[in-house]
């Protein structure tokens, strides 16, 4: 019985397969993003951590590639820079005196935004899907 079960299980993932693949991240697409965790660190002090929203990120955030911009409920930020890869797209750019780097894992939408000065470093986990 576990045979046919696990057998079944195989199946259902392989015929999944394809549909995900389908559905990587491109880079043309709309997406909508999630941000989950947050960790925050200043010269001399001890990280926190937390969620993004306690250092004032917003919950979700919309990514325009054809208008190289990110939107959130607040403010949007210009994308100065792209580069896509086979398994990432990274995206830059300056927002209230910090520079910021995006990184999306094409094919599973977990994204990575770090911000930096010269005083303090922020990173934020999330996710990213299309619209």
């Amino acid at each position: 019985m576990k045979i046919l079960v696990y057998t079944a299980i195989l199946l259902l993932c392989a015929l999944a397969a394809p549909v995900f693949a389908e559905e990587a991240i491109d880079g043309t697409k709309p997406l909508i993003c999630a941000t989950i965790q947050a960790v925050s660190c200043a010269y001399g002090e001890e990280c926190e951590r937390g969620l993004p929203e306690s250092i004032g990120a917003p919950q979700f955030l919309r990514i325009d590639f054809v208008k190289k911009e990110i939107i959130g409920p607040k403010r949007s930020a210009q994308i100065l820079l792209m580069e896509k890869s086979d398994e990432q797209i990274t995206m830059q750019g300056f927002e209230l005196g910090m520079g910021w780097t995006l990184a999306i894992d094409r094919a599973t939408g977990k994204a990575v935004i770090t911000f930096a000065n010269r005083e303090e470093g922020i990173v934020i986990f999330g996710a990213c899907t299309a619209q």
